[in-house]
């Protein structure tokens, strides 16, 4: 599976943006989808998943009420809709699969990985 992320871009505080996974080869079969980001000089973290359903999707807590994931099994891609940023929110983001169906928080359960796309939001 090759997942390609892309979206990123500069907005103002308070803005949105949209951001895309498009998975390609074997695609995305049934597994679970998620986006991680890194903040500058941070730790990459946990930002959303997503099982191949759809249904019940995982948020970390600093983006909850404000983004919101969904998928596309049909068009093989995955996104996510970005509301009320915050500088808080600048970092490379990255989407990530999986095989197993069900939604994992930790990075290491994810086999495939996109190259990351660049958010970032001024004050």
């Amino acid at each position: 599976v090759q997942l390609q992320a892309s979206g990123g871009g500069l907005v103002q505080a308070g803005g949105s943006l949209r951001l895309s996974c498009a998975a390609s080869g074997r695609t995305m079969n049934n597994g679970a989808m998620a986006w991680f980001r890194q903040p500058p000089g941070k730790a990459r973290e946990f930002v959303a998943a997503i099982n191949w359903s759809g249904g019940t999707p995982r948020y970390a807590d600093s983006v909850k009420g404000r983004f919101t994931i969904s998928r596309d099994n049909v068009k093989h891609t995955m996104s996510l809709q970005m509301n009320s940023l915050t500088p808080e929110d600048t970092a490379v983001y990255f989407c990530a699969s999986r095989a197993d169906i069900n939604i994992s928080v930790r990075q290491s359960e994810y086999h495939y990985w996109g190259q990351g796309t660049l958010v970032t939001v001024s004050s």
